[in-house]
This record gives C-alpha cells, sequence and structure tokens, in this order.
C-alpha cells in the first residue's frame, strides 16, 4: 500500500472507492487455511491503516475478522490488553484496502460525541445554527469498517445508541433531525473487549461494567485471542529486529519471551498487574540492541512500568531466566 497524505476531513468525506471491487482469497491474503473470500478495495484512501508486513495472523482469530468484512458479520475479539485485538482487525483491514475508524469507549466519549449536535457556523456572512454528524452517522452511510475499542467500558447511554445499529440491517433514527439512517452495504461493525460481557470477575479490568445481555446477543461472532505462542512470538521479534537473526540472539529472544510468559502467568494468577505484551518484548529486544545491555533494557522497556512493589517478583522472573539478579530483585537490594 502506498502512502497518502492526511487531508482534512471536510476537504473528502468520502471514501475513494464507493463499494469493493475486488476479491480476495484468505488462503493467498492472510496464509490461512481456508476457502473464503473477502471483497476487497483495489484502491486506499488515508482512512486505511498502515500495513505491517511482519505481522503474524492468528487463524481462528483472522477467519472470524473475515467473516465479518465478507458477511456482514458483527464480530466482537475478546482478550487480556497487550494480545493484539485492534491490531488483529487494523491489519486485517490493511490487506483489504477497506477504510476503518477505531473509537475509543472511554468515560468521556457520550452519545452527543458518537450521534453529533447542534452548532454555529457561518453561512453567507451570517451566524445560523445546523447539526454536525458524529462519527456513528457519518461510518454508517459509507464503506467503513468502525472498531469500538474497550467495548466494556462504554457508558450506558453511549451502549444504547449502538445496539440500535448492532443488527444487520439496523437504522439510526436521529430524533433531533426526524431522520432515519440506513446502512450503507458495506458498512462493517468490530468491537474489542478485555471481558465478555459478565462484568470484570477476575478485578483485573477496573472501570469495565457488564453488558446488556440482549446487546450481547446481537453481537455474531464473538473470537478470543489469547497471546500467541512463544514460537510465533519469537517469530515476529526476529521479524521485527533482523539483528537476532542468528544462533546466539534467536536465543536471547527466546529467553526474553520465556520472561514475558512468566509476567503474563503471574498476571492470569493475580499476582502482578503490569503484564508483556508483544510490543513490549520487540521494544526490549531493540533497546537491548541499543544499550548493549540486555538487563539494563528489561529494566527501561518493562519493569519501570510496573508497580514497585511487585518490581521484586518481576525481576525474579529475569533471573529464572537470565541467571543474572537486577537491582530490583530481593537479592540485588541486599547486595
Amino acid at each position: 500500500m502506498s502512502d497518502i497524505s492526511n487531508v482534512k476531513p471536510e476537504s473528502r468525506g468520502e471514501t475513494v472507492l464507493a463499494s469493493p471491487d475486488k476479491i480476495a482469497k484468505v488462503r493467498d491474503l492472510f496464509g490461512v487455511d481456508s476457502d473464503m473470500e473477502v471483497p476487497a478495495f483495489s484502491e486506499a484512501d488515508e482512512r486505511v491503516p498502515d500495513l505491517d508486513p511482519a505481522y503474524v495472523f492468528d487463524p481462528d482469530t483472522t477467519l472470524a475478522i473475515c467473516a465479518g468484512f465478507a458477511r456482514n458479520r458483527r464480530v466482537m475479539v475478546q482478550g487480556y490488553h497487550g494480545t493484539g485485538k485492534s491490531t488483529h482487525i487494523e491489519q486485517v483491514a490493511a490487506r483489504l484496502n477497506w477504510p476503518m475508524i477505531r473509537i475509543n469507549l472511554d468515560a468521556h466519549i457520550s452519545r452527543i460525541d458518537l450521534v453529533g449536535r447542534d452548532a454555529i457556523v457561518l453561512r453567507e456572512g451570517q451566524q445560523v445554527t445546523e447539526f454536525r454528524e458524529g462519527l456513528l452517522p457519518w461510518a454508517l452511510q459509507h464503506p467503513v469498517a468502525l472498531v469500538f475499542d474497550e467495548y466494556d467500558a462504554g457508558r450506558p447511554d453511549v451502549m444504547f445508541v449502538i445496539q440500535r445499529v448492532l443488527e444487520a440491517e439496523g437504522k439510526l433514527t436521529l430524533l433531533d433531525q426526524n431522520r432515519v439512517i440506513r446502512p450503507n452495504p458495506w458498512f462493517r461493525l468490530f468491537a474489542t473487549t478485555n471481558t465478555i460481557g459478565l462484568g470484570d470477575t477476575t478485578g483485573l479490568y477496573h472501570g469495565t461494567q457488564a453488558i446488556n445481555q440482549g446487546q450481547m446477543d446481537r453481537w455474531n461472532i464473538v473470537a478470543t485471542l489469547n497471546y500467541l505462542p512463544a514460537a510465533v512470538e519469537a517469530q515476529i521479534v526476529l521479524a521485527k529486529s533482523g539483528e537476532y537473526d542468528q544462533p546466539e540472539g534467536k536465543d536471547q529472544v527466546d529467553k526474553m519471551i520465556k520472561v514475558a510468559d512468566l509476567s503474563r502467568q503471574g498476571f492470569i494468577n493475580g499476582d502482578i498487574s503490569t503484564v508483556m505484551s508483544p510490543r513490549t518484548v520487540i521494544s526490549w529486544a531493540q533497546n537491548a540492541l541499543i544499550f548493549g545491555d540486555v538487563g539494563f533494557a528489561f529494566r527501561v522497556s518493562f519493569l519501570n512500568k510496573c508497580d514497585e512493589a511487585e518490581r521484586p517478583l518481576i525481576a525474579e522472573y529475569y533471573q529464572r531466566v537470565f541467571g543474572t539478579d537486577l537491582p530490583e530483585s530481593v537479592v540485588g537490594k541486599a547486595s
């Protein structure tokens, strides 16, 4: 995909192409063993995510997302943070050249932000009030993929607005405008979430809440994306940091991933509150090349982000794998 210069939203409110104009084979495009075919665009606009050529796709999640694009299924991707849920949807969209918009449903996103609001504008030198559509009505009318991140953290008023468009032919009624918006045939809807709509049963995700089960029932497909197998994660790190692509470097990457796996198991068990994502492992590997010190790179890449009370335990994870004590470890502090 070629780079496309940014444009002001008001200078081009339409996508480059009005609809997909070619068919892509999932097996050829993503390396997944499936005969599924997905509509795709031959030309991209600035809303298409950047392509990561080294991205490694999880087969099950890829099929779920592709089904969403191909068959207009509402797809929710659930899993622990750091597993790459949003990135997975982005990289599928990037290869399909499908325009995409991500909205993080934090506590500051309101119904007005999604639907739109009245605004004072100048028309022929006169101030007039007119309705400015929010992202939801705009996206609904265009061939774009709309992704709601942190779906289980959305405010109740926002969630009920979204519920209206979850049906495959879901229409959005703008009460202020006395208008009903019919969805574009190529509009697609996705969500990422840490929980599965039942609230935070683990105590790991403060701020999330239970989702109306009537709304959960409207999501056609729910995919679970767990942390990558060690061999796959090593493949990603090597693709991002080619300097490690030799026997000694590969051994060091394997050890880094073992530390990451220990942190993830500790996170799942509730022992620590911060987890190493594949992105963090990549940063650690790259920083180790910069500093020439694996231990120091680990501290500045991950350990310093952690709760101070948890650092001795995380330093122990490092010591178990690399056999070296860090200053934050119990032995390191005693010496």
